[in-house]
C-alpha cells in the first residue's frame, strides 16, 4: 500500500479515552466505536466512526485488511442512510486509499456542492489533485481550508507537502512544526507520523544527524514504526551502515511486506555486498509488483526503477512508465518517465518531461540527477553541470550518484587536454 497522500494526512479525530499503554490511538478508537454501536445499532455515527478507526489502524500497522474492514463498517453507514454525509466523506477517502484519484476528485467536488464550507472535504481536493499533479487547483483548496479555519491540523500537513513540493523545504518544515506542537500527547501515532515527515525534510537537504535524531524519537512515541523504519534506514545508507539499513528495512518489509518495501530491501542487500540475496529480493519483487502493476494502488515508480536501473529492460521500463503517466502527472510520474524515455534513448521527450516536474519547484537529489543524466546525453554539458552540481549540493539520497558522474566529466575533460 503507497503512502498517498490521502492516507497519511491527519483527520480531525482526537480519541478522549483512557487505555492501557500498550493500545494505540486507533486501537482506542475502534473499541469505542465498537462501544457505539453496541449501543446503538440503528445510528450511522458508530459505524462512521469505526471506519475511521480502522483506516486509522490500517496506517499504524500498513496492514492493508484494516481498510476491507473500514469499507464493511461504511456500507453498513450507507444502508442505513445512504445519503449521510459522512458516510459519503469516509466513501472518498477510501477511494484515495485505493489510489482511485480521478473518481474522488469528481465524488469530492459533487460533496463540495453540497457543503462548501466543509474543512476535510477541500483536504481530499487536495490529496486527490497533488497525486494527479494538478498543483496549482491542490494549491487552491488547501487556501481554502487555511481560510475557512486558520491553523487546522489537516490544513497544515497538506500546505507543508505542497511546500516540499514547491522547493521550500523550510516553509514545508515549519508547517509541521505547528502540526506537532498542536497535536495530543496522547495522539502518539500522529504525533510519530509528523517526525517522521520532519526527518524526510532533513534527509532531502542532507541534514542527516537532525534526520537520525528526529526518528530515533519517533521509534520511542511509536516504537516499531514503519514509515520511521524506512527513513532511518535511508540515514544508516547515507552513512555507507549498509548492514544496518538492511536490519531496519528487514524490520519494515515484515510489518510491512508491500512490493515497493521489498525493492528497497533489494537495493540495500545490494549495496551491503550481499549479492544473492539481493538478487532474490528483486525476483520476488517483480513477481509481487506485476500482480498489481494494472491496479491504481501499485508499486509501478518502484518496477520502472527495478527495470531501468537493475534488470537492464529499457523496454518493459518505458511500458510500465506509460500506463502510469496515462493516469497521472504528478512529479514523481513525470521523473520515472522521462527515465525510462532516456534508458530507451528518446532523450528530447525525456528532457521535456523532466523539465515539466522540475518545474513546480522540487527540491530532490534523485530527479536533479536525472535531468543531468539526460542533458549530458543529448551533448548539452552546461545544463548537465547546473543540474548534477544541485543535486550534489543538496547532499541527499541521489547526490553520491550525481558527484560521482561530475567527478568522471572532469577526469574526461583533463584526459582530452
Amino acid at each position: 500500500m503507497k503512502k498517498t497522500l490521502a492516507m497519511f494526512l491527519l483527520l480531525t479525530t482526537s480519541v478522549i479515552a483512557q487505555s492501557a499503554p500498550a493500545q494505540s490511538p486507533a486501537e482506542i478508537a475502534i473499541a469505542n466505536a465498537q462501544r457505539a454501536i453496541d449501543k446503538k445499532p440503528t445510528q450511522v455515527s458508530g459505524y462512521n466512526q469505526l471506519a475511521i478507526a480502522l483506516a486509522r489502524r490500517a496506517r499504524e500497522t500498513s496492514d492493508v485488511n484494516f481498510y476491507t474492514q473500514a469499507e464493511e463498517a461504511l456500507k453498513k453507514s450507507q444502508q442505513l442512510a445512504p445519503e449521510n454525509f459522512e458516510g459519503q466523506k469516509l466513501h472518498v477517502w477510501l477511494l484515495l486509499g485505493r489510489h482511485e484519484f480521478a473518481v474522488a476528485l469528481d465524488a469530492a467536488k459533487e460533496l463540495n456542492k453540497k457543503m462548501p464550507d466543509d474543512v476535510l472535504v477541500y483536504g481530499f481536493m487536495v490529496d486527490a489533485n497533488v497525486e494527479l499533479g494538478n498543483y496549482e487547483d491542490a494549491e487552491k483548496s488547501a487556501q481554502w481550508m487555511l481560510n475557512l479555519r486558520p491553523g487546522n491540523m489537516p490544513a497544515l500537513t497538506r500546505t507543508a507537502y505542497l511546500r516540499e513540493l514547491f522547493g521550500d523545504i523550510d516553509g514545508s518544515y515549519e508547517l509541521m512544526q505547528m502540526a506537532f506542537q498542536g497535536t495530543p500527547p496522547t495522539e502518539n501515532e500522529d504525533r510519530a507520523w509528523i517526525m517522521n515527515q520532519m526527518a524526510h525534510l532533513d534527509l532531502a537537504v542532507g541534514k542527516t544527524t537532525e534526520a537520525e535524531n528526529i526518528l530515533q524519537q519517533a521509534l520511542t512515541i511509536f516504537p516499531g514504526y514503519h514509515y520511521a523504519l524506512g527513513n532511518l534506514a535511508k540515514v544508516r545508507i547515507e552513512q555507507k551502515r549498509y548492514s544496518e539499513a538492511v536490519d531496519l528495512l528487514q524490520q519494515r518489509y515484515k510489518a510491512a511486506p508491500h512490493a515497493e518495501n521489498l525493492y528497497d530491501l533489494a537495493v540495500a542487500l545490494k549495496l551491503a555486498g550481499r549479492a544473492e540475496e539481493s538478487k532474490t529480493a528483486f525476483t520476488e519483487f517483480e513477481q509481487k509488483s506485476l500482480a498489481e502493476t494494472m491496479r491504481r494502488d501499485n508499486s509501478n515508480h518502484e518496477l520502472v526503477a527495478y527495470y531501468a536501473d537493475q534488470a537492464n529492460q529499457p523496454a518493459k521500463a518505458l511500458e510500465v512508465a506509460q500506463r502510469e503517466y496515462a493516469y497521472r502527472h504528478d512529479v514523481f510520474s513525470l521523473d520515472a518517465y522521462a527515465w525510462a524515455l532516456h534508458k530507451n534513448n528518446q532523450d528530447t521527450e525525456a528532457r521535456k518531461q523532466i523539465e515539466t516536474a522540475l518545474v513546480v519547484g522540487i527540491h530532490d537529489a534523485k530527479l536533479f540527477r536525472h535531468a543531468g543524466e539526460i542533458a549530458l546525453s543529448q551533448g548539452d554539458q552546461k545544463s548537465a553541470i547546473n543540474y548534477l552540481q544541485t543535486s550534489a549540493t543538496l547532499n541527499a539520497p541521489g547526490s553520491d550518484e550525481a558527484r560521482e558522474l561530475l567527478a568522471n566529466m572532469q577526469k574526461t575533460q583533463a584526459s582530452a587536454k
